[in-house]
């Protein structure tokens, strides 16, 4: 069993604290040992920093990284050289009458660029197995899918 921790630090009193609904800023940052801390804010609709990352983000981003990572994973393990990776993630947020909200639809878009294109079909078909292996797409309610897309490129010499 691994545990994790992170520490989110609210940093948007502007001196009189939650007394109006306005009269804060939604900034914070999020930290853990090691790595440099995130700053945060809510998204631009409910009075969030558009300059700083917003828990939706962080989320989808989540997604993305896992699934990249245990992708070039099973790549590596089934010889399928991978040269270059990009995800143009995206996910829907349906917001609620009472203002809640919750993600309907995550998509992946990886772009994988392969050394070999003889194994574009195995590149492609490796990322259906993913799924069942990502920790965060696994803890999700939300369905995660995948459009993935395969070129292939000689190896730079």
């Amino acid at each position: 069993m691994r545990s994790y921790a992170v520490t989110v630090t609210w940093t948007g009193n502007l001196g009189q604290g939650t007394r109006t609904y306005t009269g804060y800023r939604r900034d914070h940052t999020v930290g853990a040992d090691g790595p440099p801390s995130i700053p945060g804010s809510s998204d631009p609709a409910y009075r969030g920093d558009p300059t700083r990352w917003n828990p939706e983000q962080l989320l989808l981003a989540a997604v993305s990284q896992c699934h990249m990572l245990w992708y070039l994973h099973l790549c590596a393990d089934a010889g399928v050289e991978v040269v270059d990776y990009l995800d143009a993630a995206a996910g829907t947020v349906t917001e609620h009458p009472d203002g809640s909200g919750e993600f309907t639809q995550i998509t992946l878009r990886p772009a994988v660029t392969i050394a070999d294109p003889g194994m574009s079909e195995r590149a492609l078909a490796l990322h259906a197995d993913v799924g069942p292996l990502c920790t965060i797409a696994r803890s999700l309610a939300v369905p995660v899918h995948h459009e993935p897309s395969v070129s292939s490129a000689p190896r730079p010499r």
